[in-house]
């Protein structure tokens, strides 16, 4: 087992770790904490992504007041020895795994409308919960009953730091788009309207930021300027990606110095989508990463974005049910080629089959969030439909959910919900 180079209490807040505390906004001044060299493996352990603000029990208002100006937190950043811009930093995924003397436990999440919401949230707009245990690499859950599975285990959020550069870009170009969206709501596609919804983005805000260990004015500049860790950028981040699981290999691109990488947000397991917002099963746990280096790995290789090779470690479905679905809501408006409208209808279409063998909405959404399904863009040719498909695995289920075995449905209980959506 490598050495722990970064060390997690999951009884303490994040900013009271017992080492170095983790960091939760991108930036070049982010100051590095651990050291590698080029062919060096090192174990990192890692917080849920809330840091310790879900718990293990049946409180739904948990995940309602989840406070997201916190989030993400990250173990790192690890300056690589030799690593400039330019060049492509190798990351190899050699073992991930929960912390299992010290937590023990994994949770899903339906976030509220007035926090966050997600993809499903105009039919889903009230917080749920549920609680996963964690046995080796399979879980279970006592609110969402008779399933059992190997998880898809991975980082939902892996990294480097960006340059000067690069972060006003994305600073600029996120910011634009909220504009747009204050001026006119419906000039985004795809995006909740009326009286209650979820932003578009998410600028810089010193609120809740978590420097790393940088102190006086660069701490202060970090968190006045650093960009949010929520979604998945140029440099990596926030892609929620269940493939990029056991044995990957992963090629980001260098802006600093150093690299100066992170990793956390921790997934025992996820569907494609992450469709429930907090959809993946979180969970604390450890990542045993290889680093090495590509020099001038983006010239030599036309890269600007990160690209992986997929392990081949983890659960092997076999047998499937496929939902599809096309470019026309369910209010039967017809919309072009629009594939995210598309995912939105098969998603809807297994959650109502779900529910047939018993399951509430709220359980079938959070399956589809946790199991391993297989989203796909199926057909984008043809006019006006693009037709999207998710592929939902049989042995999952301690049950059979085939079509031939519908009906005589059993209650299957219900996870908590919160009666107060807006706390």
């Amino acid at each position: 087992m490598p050495e722990v180079q970064f060390e997690v209490d999951t009884t303490k807040a994040p900013d009271e770790q017992p080492g170095a505390n983790p960091f939760n906004r991108w930036h070049p001044e982010i100051e590095s904490v651990v050291r590698a060299e080029p062919g060096d493996t090192v174990r990192l352990e890692c917080l849920d992504w809330t840091g310790g603000q879900i718990t293990d029990d049946d409180d739904p208002n948990e995940v309602r007041d989840v406070d997201l100006n916190q989030v993400h937190y990250l173990s790192g950043p690890v300056e690589v020895a030799g690593a400039e811009p330019g060049d492509l930093l190798k990351v190899t995924l050699l073992d991930i795994g929960p912390l299992n003397d010290r937590s023990e436990f994994g949770f899903t999440g339906i976030f509220s409308q007035q926090n966050g919401g997600g993809f499903l949230t105009d039919h889903f707009p009230d917080a749920a919960k549920a609680i996963w245990d964690l046995d080796g690499t399979y879980v279970s859950s006592r609110h969402v009953p008779d399933v059992y599975y190997e998880g898809k285990i991975h980082p939902g959020l892996i990294g480097t730091a960006p340059s000067r550069e690069l972060l006003e870009e994305w600073v600029d170009r996120e910011a634009k788009l909220i504009e747009q969206h204050d001026e006119d709501p419906s000039s985004i596609p795809n995006h909740p309207t009326g009286e209650s919804q979820p932003p578009v983005a998410n600028p810089p805000t010193p609120d809740g930021a978590l420097p790393g260990e940088a102190e006086g004015d660069v701490a202060d500049r970090i968190a006045e300027e650093g960009a949010r860790t929520v979604p998945p950028r140029e440099h990596g981040g926030n892609c929620d990606i269940k493939d990029l699981s056991l044995g990957s290999t992963i090629y980001f691109p260098v802006f600093v110095e150093g690299g100066k990488f992170g990793i956390g947000d921790i997934h025992a397991s996820q569907g494609d989508g992450e469709i429930t917002f907090c959809g993946a099963i979180e969970m604390a746990g450890y990542v045993d990463v290889k680093f090495e280096l590509v020099e001038d790995g983006m010239e030599k290789h036309g890269i600007s974005h990160p690209i992986f090779e997929p392990g081949h470690r983890g659960p092997d479905f076999s047998e499937y049910v496929v939902f599809e679905g096309y470019s026309v809501d369910e209010d039967g408006e017809q919309h072009y080629m629009d594939p995210h409208v598309a995912y939105r209808q098969a998603c809807l279409e297994a959650i109502e089959y779900l529910k047939k063998f018993g399951y509430t909405g709220e359980q079938a959404l959070m399956i589809l969030g946790t199991v391993p399904v297989e989203g796909r863009h199926s057909g984008v040719v043809d006019i006006p439909n693009a037709c999207s498909t998710l592929a939902l695995p049989k042995d999952v289920f301690e049950f059979d959910v085939s079509p031939d075995e519908l009906g005589g449905a059993e209650d299957r209980g219900q996870v908590p919900i919160t009666d107060d959506p807006l706390g």
